[in-house]
This record gives C-alpha cells, structure tokens and sequence, in this order.
C-alpha cells in the first residue's frame, strides 16, 4: 500500500514503505525523547513506535513530578490504510514531527481527557551518532538485530499535568533523544509473546547492562556496555562528541569501569563513578550524584496496568493514571529499567547525564547471590 513516504528517494527494498524486510513479530521502529529540570523537580519521558508486522502504532508521554508521581498517557492505534504526514506520524492528539532531519524534531500532546499535555521542540546541540550495531543469536535464532542513533540538544516549550503548566527554560534543562529500528529484544515491545508452543527463553545467570550520556558546555560522553554475571563484557560502544558545527571529529572510547553504590530497594545506581578510558589517550572519571529516577515500564516498556507497547488494543485506544513512585511493591513490576538522571563532575568540569541500567541476578563484583 503506498504511502507518502513512498514519495522519498530512498526506498530499499523492492516494496512499499509500509513493509519491511522480515515478518518477525519483533519488528520494531521507535523514537525516545527524554529530559529533566536540573533542580530535579520534573522530568519527561515520551515518544512513539511503530510496529509493522503487528498493525500497531502507539505512542505515550509521562512526566514525573517531584520523585513522587508518575503521571501516563498512553496511545495506541492500528496503522491499516491510515496515512500520516511525509515527515510526521500521529496517533490520538499526539503527533511526532521531523522539523529538519538530524537537527530538530517536535513531540506534542494535545487535548485528552487524561490531564497531560506538551508541546516539545528539540534541536540539537551535538551531532547525531549511531550505536554499535547490535545483533545476537540465541539457540539459532536472532535474538537481536537492531540500529539506533542518539542526539543531545537544547529543549523549548512546555508540559501541563492536571490543570498546572510547567515552561521549560532551556538553560536549566537537560535533553537526549533516540531513535532505533529492527528486531527488539526486551523493554519496548520487543519480548511480547508470539503464541502458544514456544521454548522458553534463556534465562542468564546475571547480567548487568549500563548506558552514559554525559554532557558538558563543549562536550558528549556516551558509552554502554553489557556484561555476565562475572564482569565479561560481550557488548561495547562509546564516544566522545564535540558541538554539532564545532567540525572536531568524534574519538572513540575505548574501555568503561564503574565503581557504583545502589539503592537498598532496587539495583538502581544511588553513587559512584565511571571511569573511561578514550582512543586520544586520556583516562578520566566520572562522578554522579543522582538527581532523579523514572521507570519506562510505566510508560510502556513493560506490562503494567494491563498494556505494553506493541499489543493489539483495537483501532483506537487510550488511557491514562498517576502512578505512586513511593510504592515499592508496585515500582518491582517495572523496575528491570530503570533510568537516573544525574550531576556529573570530571576533572574540575560540572555537567549532567542519564545512566540506564539493567541489573538482574548473580553478579560477584558487587555481591549479589541471585534474582
């Protein structure tokens, strides 16, 4: 079926732009922006995903106020014969637009009957940069073949949670976004079930995965790193990025240690630092002092409430609630990742950053017996 983006110079396969390679189930393609005020009062998490082999289109916005209270919007439609705009895809009164390619997007929530609105405009301050590709087998099949680029900038506008309007200042904000495609595994979608008669999945002794973004005035320090239950790591990406017009080219990061304190009720960083070691030679550590946490499993990356991103939910679906980040006992169905926005300090510098991190099960650098 055609679709106005089957009006672009850039097909690849001899199809429309509405099919992709595989019929993998997994099949994802979603965007991500994130940020927080600095003082740590609110921050913001929202974005969209499509998933071709599913007829679903979905999206989601939520703002956390004060460590407190997660307050959820989520959106969910069929794709079918529905088009979107060449350069912007909307689901409900929500709408992702592609303003300049690579330089600048907007993400606006209109009016629902669920009490959340935003109007978010990004444009970047550093480059856009790609991943390490990603691709794993697991008993013959791909586990994970996927791309994804990041992008650090500057965010304008604003957010309205029921009935009190937030303006963002730019100054005191900090601001990523990603945008990834392929097959999924994980949060997002990607280990929905696909019927009945299955192998169960592998369950590893332990793993520990983490993920940087560190901004400074001049700067961008990205690194991820997945690790065993023993601290073998068996995937790795880092960069360091200077501003987008500055022409310095990126240096690669060559290896990532971490000296970390976590929480007493999850395995979410409460301290500590990284330290990285770069392609140019220099060695340097990293210390964070956490400012605020948020779940995506609220949002959608896991089943809560009873949705998760990529089910079916008819034609058109949405709901929304305030979650009770007190809750303990709620916070554990959703707490596999977790995201921390932080201070950073380097060598006499101040800037701020988020960790992602996944910790499950045994892991002997920081004592953990098992799940």
């Amino acid at each position: 079926m055609l679709t106005p983006q089957d009006e672009l110079l850039a097909h690849q396969l001899p199809t429309t732009f509405d099919h992709v390679q595989q019929s993998d189930l997994r099949w994802t393609e979603r965007v991500v922006l994130y940020g927080f005020d600095t003082t740590g009062e609110v921050s913001v998490m929202t974005g969209m995903a499509r998933y071709p082999n599913r007829n679903v289109l979905d999206a989601y916005a939520m703002v956390t106020i004060g460590g407190k209270a997660a307050h959820v919007v989520r959106l969910s439609r069929e794709i079918g014969g529905r088009y979107d705009g060449i350069a912007d895809w909307t689901v409900g009164p929500y709408r992702y637009e592609v303003l300049e390619p690579l330089r600048k997007v907007r993400a606006t929530l209109g009016d629902n009957e669920h009490g959340v609105l935003l109007e978010l405009e990004f444009e970047g301050q550093f480059p856009a940069y790609e991943q390490e590709p990603a691709f794993f087998r697991s008993r013959g099949r791909v586990r994970e073949d996927a791309r994804r680029y990041y992008q650090n900038g500057r965010i304008t506008g604003w957010l309205e949670v029921e009935g009190t309007r937030f303006d963002i200042d730019p100054e005191t904000w900090w601001f990523g976004r990603d945008h990834s495609w392929g097959t999924r595994h994980g949060g997002g979608g990607g280990s929905l079930g696909e019927g009945e008669g299955l192998q169960p999945s592998e369950i590893p002794d332990g793993v520990l995965y983490y993920m940087g973004i560190f901004q400074f005035e001049n700067e961008l320090v990205h690194f991820a790193q997945r690790e065993t239950a023993d601290g073998q790591r068996w995937h790795f990406e880092g960069t360091v990025l200077g501003p987008i017009d500055s022409g310095r080219p990126p240096v690669p990061i060559l290896t990532t240690d971490h000296a970390l304190s976590f929480r007493d009720d999850f395995r979410i960083v409460s301290g500590g630092s990284f330290t990285v070691r770069s392609a140019d030679g220099r060695e340097r550590e990293f210390t964070i002092t956490p400012i605020s946490d948020f779940w995506p499993g609220i949002a959608g990356y896991d089943h809560y409430r009873g949705y998760a991103s990529g089910l079916w939910k008819g034609p058109d679906w949405s709901d929304g609630f305030t979650a009770d980040l007190t809750d303990t006992a709620d916070l554990k169905q959703v707490s596999m990742l977790s995201e921390t926005f932080c201070r950073i300090e380097t060598d006499g510098k101040v800037g701020y950053g988020l960790v992602e991190m996944v910790f499950m099960g045994r892991n002997a650098r920081y004592g953990y017996a098992g799940y």
